[in-house]
């Protein structure tokens, strides 16, 4: 995974963060054991970040829209309502079985809700209002998630956007033919002049963009 800081300083930075769970230990080990891509994974730093972001807003329903092994889903997870629930969305269909394992093993296994298809096809069967949402899905249908989304976050709510810094492309000159980076730099711009919220863009990682709907 790109970060803006070094080897060295996102290693101390790990060490002075809460360490993760064995649970998600495990599925870490395992996802870049066995994965495809594991860099796509959360990860301890973005992970415990994750986490107290959700125990900070304490959120009833949480939408995530990219559910790749299920770290994310499983750290977002801490800070739900006795009563809430997740729902994750995730396309590639060969994930299923790790993600079904580890929220099996988990603590949350019942507030877990895992959806195997097109985010675009199944966000508006949900019909629920968000308190908190978290995308990490295809680049280029960023600008339409948060479109889907906005009007089913509740007002003070909040979206959570991951690798908006798209490998730090996004202060670079953009070749003709890299639509990811068209689109993420394009999101940004949508976002930074969206008068219905409040947004920051913190540099963790490859960038996770925060917003607020007023």
């Amino acid at each position: 995974m790109y970060t803006l800081t070094n080897e060295q300083i996102e290693s101390y930075c790990e060490a002075h963060t809460s360490n993760e769970s064995d649970l998600l230990y495990r599925l870490n080990r395992e996802t870049h054991l066995k994965i495809l891509r594991p860099r796509m994974l959360s990860g301890h730093l973005q992970g415990r970040f994750l986490a107290m972001i959700s125990k900070m807003i304490k959120p009833v329903n949480i939408l995530e829209i990219g559910t790749f092994t299920g770290y994310s889903a499983l750290c977002l997870a801490e800070g739900l309502q006795p009563n809430g629930a997740l729902h994750t969305i995730e396309i590639d269909e060969e994930l299923e079985e790790i993600i079904i394992k580890y929220f099996n093993l988990s603590a949350y296994k019942d507030k877990l809700h895992l959806h195997i298809g097109n985010a675009l096809k199944i966000i508006p069967t949900l019909n629920k209002t968000w308190d908190l949402v978290f995308m990490d899905a295809e680049k280029t249908e960023y600008l339409q998630y948060y479109e889907m989304v906005l009007s089913y976050v509740k007002k003070g709510g909040f979206i959570l956007i991951d690798n908006v810094l798209w490998n730090g492309k996004v202060t670079e000159p953009v070749a003709e033919n890299d639509v990811e980076t068209k689109a993420i730099t394009a999101f940004n711009d949508f976002v930074q002049n969206d008068s219905r919220v409040n947004n920051v863009l913190l540099p963790l990682r490859d960038g996770l963009m925060l917003i607020e709907k007023l």
